[in-house]
C-alpha cells in the first residue's frame, strides 16, 4: 500500500468511527467502529489478511478493548474475510441469509482476482443471525441492525445509530463508485434507498468510498433510475444488456469508479423488466465474463 491509498480511521460522531479504504474500488471496502461504555462493535472487516490486520491495528489505536461484536452487512468477502482475526473476542452477527451464503460461496472471491495477495484468509461464519432487525446496546449507545429488503444482495443489513444520526449502509450505498445489483435487485435497491432516506441520517458511511451525507442516497437513487431507463430502452430496441451497455449514455454517472458494473446491473434490470422477482438467481459467472469483455480485461482490484 502507498501513501495515496492508506486506510484511515475517521471519527464521524462522538465515539463513532468510519474506517475508509481509498479509493473505494473493487474489494476496497469501508468498515466502522462504535464505542459505548465498556463495549465496542465493528461493522464489517476487510478482504485480505494484510488489510484486516491493518483494520485491527487501527481499532487498537483508539480502544484497548477488542470489539465484542462484529456486524457483517452482507456476505461478500471484502466485508467478511477478516472476521477470523476478531472471532476470538467478538460475537459475529449477520442476517440469516448472509451466514448461509458465506458457507455456500466460501473463498470464491479470491479466484476472481488470483493476482491479489489474499494471505491466510478463511471463512469465519456469524454465530448470531437475525431475520428483520436486532439492537445492540453499547453503553448509552443504541445500534439498530436492520434488514430492509433485497438491494445489493438478498441479505443486506444496515447499522443505524439514531442518537448520533449515523448510518452504516454496507454496499447498499457507495460513494463515488458505481452501485452493484448483480446479486440483488434494482427495484429493490430503490425501495431500500427510500427507507434509508426516511431515517434522515446526517452522516452516511457507505460500503465503499468517502463518507458523506444524504446526497449519497440521492446519487444512488439517480443511478438506479437511469439504469432502469436504459434497460427499458434496450429491451424496446431488441438489444442485449451488453449491447445496451455499449450504446448507453449514463450521463453524470460515467465518472463513477468501476463503471463496467453497468453490464451486470443491466442484466438484473432486464430480468426485472421481464418479471423476475428481486434477488432471483442469475448466472454470476456469465455476467462477470461479459463485464470483463465490456471492460476490455479484468477490472483492477487493488486489495
Amino acid at each position: 500500500m502507498t501513501a495515496l491509498d492508506t486506510p484511515h480511521l475517521r471519527e464521524v460522531a462522538e465515539n463513532v468511527h468510519a474506517y475508509v479504504q481509498p479509493d473505494g474500488g473493487w474489494c476496497l471496502n469501508n468498515a466502522g467502529l462504535i464505542l459505548g461504555g465498556s463495549r465496542a462493535a465493528l461493522v464489517d472487516t476487510a478482504a485480505t489478511e494484510q488489510r484486516a490486520g491493518a483494520l485491527k491495528e487501527a481499532v487498537s489505536s483508539v480502544t484497548r478493548r477488542p470489539p465484542q461484536f462484529v456486524v457483517n452487512t452482507h456476505s461478500h468477502g471484502d466485508h467478511t474475510f477478516g472476521n477470523y482475526l476478531f472471532a476470538d473476542d467478538a460475537l459475529i452477527v449477520s442476517h440469516e441469509r448472509t451466514r448461509t451464503e458465506m458457507a455456500e460461496v466460501g473463498l470464491h472471491l479470491t479466484g476472481l482476482w488470483p493476482a491479489v495477495h489474499w494471505g491466510d484468509v478463511r471463512v469465519e461464519l456469524p454465530a448470531l443471525t437475525f431475520r428483520e432487525r436486532l439492537t445492540l446496546h453499547l453503553g448509552d449507545t443504541t445500534a439498530e441492525v436492520r434488514h430492509l429488503g433485497v438491494g445489493h444482495t438478498t441479505n443486506d443489513a444496515v447499522v443505524w445509530l439514531p442518537e448520533q444520526r449515523v448510518l452504516f449502509t454496507g454496499d447498499l450505498v457507495m460513494s463515488g463508485t458505481t452501485p452493484f445489483c448483480l446479486m440483488g435487485s434494482v427495484a429493490g435497491s430503490l425501495a431500500v434507498t427510500a427507507q434509508l432516506r426516511a431515517l434522515d441520517a446526517e452522516t452516511v458511511v457507505p460500503g465503499h468510498g468517502p463518507v458523506g451525507g444524504p446526497e449519497l442516497l440521492e446519487a444512488t437513487e439517480g443511478y438506479l433510475l437511469r439504469l432502469q431507463e436504459i434497460a427499458r430502452a434496450g429491451l424496446a430496441a431488441g438489444l442485449s444488456p451488453l449491447e445496451a451497455a455499449r450504446e448507453a449514455d449514463i450521463g453524470e454517472y460515467a465518472e463513477l469508479l468501476d463503471a463496467e458494473r453497468l453490464v451486470p446491473n443491466l442484466h438484473r434490470a432486464y430480468a426485472e423488466e421481464k418479471g423476475a422477482v428481486p434477488g432471483q438467481p442469475l448466472d454470476v459467472g456469465l455476467l462477470f465474463s461479459e463485464m470483463v469483455e465490456f471492460h476490455g480485461g479484468l477490472p483492477t482490484c487493488h486489495a
